[in-house]
């Protein structure tokens, strides 16, 4: 690794960057309104990272083929892992170090789809939106009806600084469920990793796993996920030890899973591969940008996003001031006729009762969460 501070960072970009990590240094409270300089920035809003979860959707959709409750758990888990790649890797593979995210206006909606094939049955749905602006909070929705696979969840993301590094605890969670054939439900309560962004000094941060999350089975199965990065038991980066434990009345020895998320991984007891993200991922299905509403991420942020990718950043500021200021005049004129904003495809709730009844099983922390409830009025209601 290089030592310049720095190094990665373009010529003309370098007075910006050096100002950028002495305000990180000196700053306290939510980094996430802290404007980052050009280079650092992504052409992609963050309400397309929702699709992150279903890159693989065969794998989502095979989880409701698990013909046991143990075969579904380690099914929930293998796709669960599956998607850490995509979450928490891809723009350093695709943009040579971690991108700053355009940070979603109140209201932005983003659809897709994958389409329907012989391997993983219906097509496969997404709606999001982003639900809250101050703190910003992003829902969505995802299902495959053929199959009964849906998930439906909520992030949000309180940011600090810490030893050079950015730290990221993501507030939120999902609520998986699968329709079985016998007419009943299982539901899978996930919580999320906390994130730990390192390389900010030499100017390529990228993203390591932190700390454990959790997915609770209403089954009582649980699979508990430990994160490793450079420097603990394996020195490799992205490591992770996942173990599925049973309900105590399954007389079983637990699952033990090691590898890397971002490549493969091995069942500890057999040897056998547990998942393989090294083949290509497939990406969602979006309309064209000129068929899109005014609120969609990609028809909203069109010109911020060009500006970006041509490295014309005068005119991305351009834009995205532009945007920013339409947003701020609408939150004034909502708040002088004493009216606020209505979401479209999902609805407030101060507790997740799944969030609260599953949390038990494992002593969640928080105990409780609130949640968005789906509305079922998305573009694909009826496809």
């Amino acid at each position: 690794m290089s030592e310049q501070v720095g190094e990665a960072v373009p010529a003309a970009q370098k007075s910006s960057w050096t100002t950028f990590l002495k305000s990180l240094a000196g700053f306290t409270g939510d980094l996430s309104a802290m404007t980052a300089p050009p280079f650092i920035l992504s052409p992609t809003s963050l309400t397309e990272f929702p699709a992150y979860w279903c890159e693989r959707p065969e794998l989502f959709a095979a989880i409701a083929d698990g013909k046991t409750e143990q075969a579904r758990a380690l099914a929930v888990l293998k796709w669960f892992i599956s998607t850490l790649k995509g979450q928490y890797t891809s723009r350093n593979e695709s943009m040579g170090s971690e991108k700053k995210p355009l940070n979603p206006v109140l209201g932005e909606l983003f659809y897709g789809y994958w389409p329907a094939n012989a391997t993983r049955g219906g097509k496969t749905t997404l709606v999001v939106e982003q639900v809250s602006h101050h703190p910003p909070i992003t829902a969505y929705r995802i299902e495959n009806l053929e199959k009964g696979v849906i998930l439906t969840g909520h992030s949000a993301q309180k940011t600090s600084f810490s030893g050079g590094s950015i730290i990221v605890k993501q507030v939120g969670h999902a609520v998986l469920t699968v329709s079985l054939p016998s007419g009943a439900t299982e539901e899978y309560l996930i919580t999320l990793p906390r994130l730990r962004i390192d390389g900010l000094w030499y100017g390529s941060p990228y993203i390591e796993l932190a700390e454990t999350s959790y997915i609770q089975s209403s089954t009582g199965w649980l699979s508990t996920i430990e994160y490793k990065g450079k420097g603990y038991f394996s020195g490799k980066s992205h490591t992770f030890k996942a173990t599925l434990t049973p309900p105590p009345h399954v007389h079983t020895s637990p699952h033990v899973i090691e590898g890397t998320w971002h490549t493969t991984s091995k069942e500890m007891h057999s040897g056998a591969t547990f998942h393989d993200v090294t083949s290509l991922k497939e990406e969602i299905t979006v309309a064209p940008v000129e068929e899109q509403g005014e609120w969609e991420s990609r028809k909203l942020w069109y010109g911020v996003a060009k500006g970006i990718r041509e490295g014309d950043f005068e005119s991305a500021a351009t834009f995205k001031g532009k945007i920013e200021n339409e947003q701020r005049q609408r939150r004034r004129d909502e708040s002088a006729s004493g009216t606020t904003w209505e979401l479209r495809h999902f609805k407030h709730v101060e507790y997740d009762p799944v969030y609260e009844r599953l949390g038990k099983l494992f002593k969640a922390n928080p105990p409780t969460e609130d949640g968005y409830d789906y509305l079922g009025n998305g573009p694909y209601s009826e496809s």
